[in-house]
């Protein structure tokens, strides 16, 4: 069972997606995004499966959580920096969002 402590080991924060494309070369459909979170962290990489809900130029500008302190991972030719987060149903991936505007690098907690 995961700790209060486990989890606040977990950096996530909110932010803006600025880029969004498909990842080429990989075995289940994904989008290659770049995210602003803010000048703290930065702007960082992320490979996300959300195809069968969301169309590329539907994402940008977008607000999403993400998990920024996980060690960066290789998804074929992409390293991807960030966990996107997010819940699934029987369409496919929905993205975490805030229901209201918050600013880039806000921590979740």
């Amino acid at each position: 069972m995961a700790t209060f402590e486990d989890f606040m080991k977990l950096d996530i924060r909110v932010g803006t997606i600025i880029e969004a494309s498909a990842l080429e070369g990989v075995r289940k459909p994904a989008y290659k995004l770049k995210i602003d979170f803010g000048s703290e962290v930065g702007i960082k990489k992320s490979s996300a499966q959300i195809t069968d809900l969301y169309k590329p130029e539907e994402l940008i500008g977008k607000q999403i959580f993400g998990v920024v302190n996980f060690p960066p991972k290789q998804i074929a030719s992409f390293k991807s920096e960030v966990l996107v987060l997010g819940a699934y149903n029987e369409s496919g991936v929905i993205l975490a969002i805030p229901d209201l505007k918050a600013d880039n690098g806000n921590k979740l907690g």
